[in-house]
């Protein structure tokens, strides 16, 4: 299988970490705008791997990366950018008639007159509305294959496969236990996509009413994460996996609540309040003269690559869903978790906990998809295709995952 790698940051790089050691693949080219990020990802995998490479490539460029798809003779692109650039690489590989797969989905526009009542253009819209497109072509789009979305998703297609009959609530349940020495605010992900997903309304899904939105970090509660990282007050966000897992899994209900703990909400509540959250440029005097920039690019600039927090982290990350519902006419509710120690990450891959984990699903996915277990065309969530292959290869990468009766 032949990829092109789009994006060297640190989900991007402990990805090319991670793909290293898998046979399946033939070449990847890690393509990023800044060619010295992508040149230190293969640099990293040391002299005798020869099947990466690096390039220069603009992810907003779509005929760029349409050109550069064509002419490498890529199977797959794989999107490990940031949520702005999904839609030209998404048409991108259309064009090029390549398979496609992401980590995170298409943006969403909150409704103009009740933003806390009912969805404007929810995550994934913009992708959805080209699934025919991908179907005329027989080409698959697999959307959302992170770790949430991802595995959180093939968590909840095996629990409607193999643990339940009928499912009341599917419930994603992120927490951890995570410190970063010398930082008083220190996100251990993209804090453009961090934002995004915390201050715009989230989502929730009820059978019979379908998908509305209500206030950022509505409806907290106490969750007890497992392997010591402990209860957690958790919040609803926008993710995803709300928008998701109805489209192919029954169940009444659908949340995403993310473990983000009261001094963490308060930053962000500050930075809305403040404006530094928008994306639209404003005016900033400059040396030369005014310049346009956006607030939550300074706020981003402002503070450290997460993919270089490693060495100071320490702790545990836990990604799970949480299910409720009957089985043999019997009432039962699992667990079903995914846990990452930064000491090992960082010991066996050089990645933090929480961009190695994002980073190992796709991987996997991909294997799947170049064996063929995996197969389809259009445009697919994780849930849409069967979850075991994918939970016992992801126990052969070493990583496995667990479940616990609640």
């Amino acid at each position: 299988m032949r990829v092109l790698l789009m994006g060297a940051g640190g989900v991007g790089t402990a990805i090319s970490r991670i793909a290293a050691r898998r046979t399946f693949l033939t070449r990847v080219t890690v393509a990023d705008y800044d060619l010295s990020r992508a040149e230190a990802a293969v640099t990293a995998l040391g002299p005798s791997e020869t099947r990466f490479d690096a390039v220069r490539a603009d992810a907003s460029d779509e005929a760029a990366v349409t050109a550069l798809l064509s002419s490498g003779g890529y199977d797959v692109l794989l999107n490990a950018t940031d949520p702005r650039f999904v839609m030209p690489l998404f048409r991108a590989a259309l064009g090029a008639g390549t398979h496609y797969l992401d980590m995170a989905m298409s943006l969403s526009y909150p409704d103009p007159d009740r933003p806390y009542e009912q969805c404007g253009v929810r995550l994934g819209d913009a992708q959805f509305a080209l699934a025919d497109a991908w179907r005329a072509a027989d080409r698959l789009a697999l959307v959302g294959m992170g770790v949430e979305p991802g595995l959180s998703d093939v968590f909840a297609r095996h629990a409607a496969d193999e643990l339940f009959d009928e499912i009341e609530e599917l419930g994603v349940r992120d927490g951890a236990n995570l410190t970063v020495d010398g930082y008083e605010f220190a996100p251990s992900f993209n804090i453009w996509t961090t934002i995004e997903e915390c201050l715009n309304p989230p989502v929730v899904y009820e059978e019979g009413r379908g998908w509305f939105t209500t206030e950022p970090f509505s409806e907290p509660e106490v969750f007890d994460f497992p392997e010591g990282i402990g209860p957690v007050e958790c919040v609803n966000v926008e993710h995803e996996e709300v928008l998701l897992m109805p489209r192919w899994l029954q169940a009444r209900r659908v949340t995403f609540k993310y473990g983000l703990g009261e001094d963490f909400i308060g930053k962000l509540k500050t930075l809305h309040a403040l404006g530094l959250d928008r994306t639209e440029p404003v005016t900033v005097p400059g040396p030369d003269g005014p310049v346009r920039v956006s607030p939550r690019d300074v706020v981003a600039a402002c503070l450290p690559d997460p993919a270089t927090l490693g060495d100071r982290m320490s702790g545990k990350t836990c990604a799970g869903t949480w299910v409720k519902g009957t089985k043999d006419g019997a009432p039962r509710e699992v667990y079903l978790y995914h846990v990452v120690d930064n000491e090992w990450s960082m010991s066996e891959y050089g990645s933090q906990a929480v961009v190695w984990q994002t980073a190992v699903n796709p991987v996997v996915a991909l294997e799947l998809l170049a064996t063929g277990v995996w197969k389809g065309s259009g445009v697919l969530g994780p849930e849409a295709l069967p979850a075991r292959p994918f939970l016992d290869l992801l126990t052969a990468y070493g990583s496995p995952w667990g479940m616990r009766e609640q």
